[in-house]
């Protein structure tokens, strides 16, 4: 049965080429899948699968080779470097491993940053910036900078800074690579509350427990979709008293 809902993501036989000549490698192999609004999932693959290729195309940080990339229903893939910042800074949420924080703003400037980009009215930007701290929990926090946040706090406030835009998707490259697994674990209770109220994630991961948190599995090896399915859970034994 068809996916009713509208797809967020929809690549078609995209390839990358890395290099050129005797040096060239192809980094990704005609890959296709779509991502449907509402979705939570998990790209996976060894070191060289081309992930990180795959997520700077979704992110329209590159361009592929060949193939075709519809981002909420616009062909993004044959964009300008402009066009594409564009795109970047009105439709997607970025979430890195390294937090990337400005060191010396406080909180609140780091996620208020995108809307003075994005020229947004000064008023609507500190009720965006004071709800998307909330968001993550940290509003009693927005006058702290990162040396004064655990790591776990810093990769908060990266995540309210992504959700300020009001993204059409957020894409999360390793956020939990940098912390210690309790802090990881309140990472992803917000990755997933923001899952369950309607935020479309896709998440770079290559671990086996940070995936079966997602809905979905896409599995990269050698530039190329080895696998696409969804989540198994395991069942919940209720016991008889």
């Amino acid at each position: 049965m068809a996916d009713q809902r509208d797809p967020v993501i929809a690549v078609s036989a995209i390839s990358k080429a890395l290099g050129s000549g005797e040096l060239q490698v192809q980094a990704l192999r005609s890959v296709s899948f779509t991502i449907y609004e509402g979705e939570f999932v998990a790209i996976m693959g060894p070191s060289g699968s081309g992930k990180t290729t795959l997520l700077g195309i979704l992110g329209c940080l590159d361009r592929p080779t060949s193939g075709s990339y519809q981002l909420v229903g616009e062909e993004v893939s044959t964009l300008d470097e402009t066009q594409r910042a564009r795109v970047r800074g009105g439709r997607i949420g970025f979430v890195f491993q390294a937090y990337n924080l400005l060191p010396r703003a406080t909180a609140y400037k780091n996620v208020e940053l995108p809307l003075i980009y994005a020229r947004t009215p000064s008023r609507e930007r500190r009720a965006r910036v004071l709800a998307a701290l909330d968001a993550v929990g940290l509003a009693d926090r927005a006058s702290h900078r990162p040396t004064q946040l655990s790591g776990g706090q810093q990769q908060r406030v990266a995540i309210a800074r992504a959700l300020v835009v009001v993204p059409s998707v957020l894409l999360a490259d390793e956020p939990t690579g940098n912390l210690d697994s309790q802090s990881a674990d309140e990472i992803l209770e917000i990755l997933e509350g923001l899952h369950q109220s309607g935020t479309t994630i896709v998440i770079v991961t290559h671990s086996d427990e940070v995936a079966a948190r997602t809905g979905r599995i896409v599995r990269l090896a050698d530039g190329a979709v080895a696998a696409d399915s969804p989540v198994e859970r395991k069942p919940v034994l209720q016991v008889v008293q």
